[in-house]
């Protein structure tokens, strides 16, 4: 009898209470479509400024900061084939590296940008693109990229937190 009254306790505290999980909260962009428009015309302001190698510009686009982040390819075989390069300091000197290794030419597919806001000071933009280098062995053919940038707004200006270039590995040859 004892068993059966808290079995009929719990059940009828279960339907009353209803399901013990809440309901995930709709999304709300923490960002407005403005914002990520200027987020967006930064990004191509980068672009712009990577491809004429203006070393001096690119500096002030990245946050000035240790925990600045650059990720690309390396030239010391120790740090492995690509490295992450913490602080402005190893940012300016690989982006110097890179620039006077002969021509680069960055091609972002404008119509695959996206940028996301993270918090109301954080974002982040994705796009796929085509990069054409010599550097570190690199045969200056284009090859594809994808590149995602985590941007922080340091008073009313966005800059780079972090960059990172990843290499599209070639398509898997078909089986058979």
């Amino acid at each position: 009898m004892r068993k059966t009254f808290f079995a009929v306790v719990l059940a009828l505290a279960t339907v009353s209470t209803g399901p013990s999980f809440a309901a995930p909260a709709a999304h709300k962009e923490p960002l407005d479509a403005a914002t990520l428009d200027s987020v967006k015309l930064q990004f191509g302001k980068l672009m712009e400024l990577a491809n004429r190698h203006d070393l001096k510009a690119l500096h002030e686009m990245f946050w000035q900061s240790p925990s600045a982040l650059l990720v690309a390819k390396s030239a010391i075989p120790s740090e492995g084939n690509w490295a992450g390069f913490w602080g402005n300091e190893a940012i300016d000197q690989k982006l110097h590296d890179i620039a006077t290794s002969g021509p680069v030419v960055l091609q972002p597919d404008f119509s695959k940008l996206k940028v996301v806001g993270l918090t109301h000071d954080l974002a982040e933009s994705y796009v796929p693109m085509t990069i054409t280098v010599s550097y570190a062995g690199q045969d200056g053919t284009p090859k594809p990229f994808l590149m995602i940038i985590n941007w922080i707004k340091v008073g009313k200006e966005w800059k780079v937190a972090s960059e990172i270039i990843l290499p599209v590995p070639p398509a898997p040859a078909p089986k058979g």
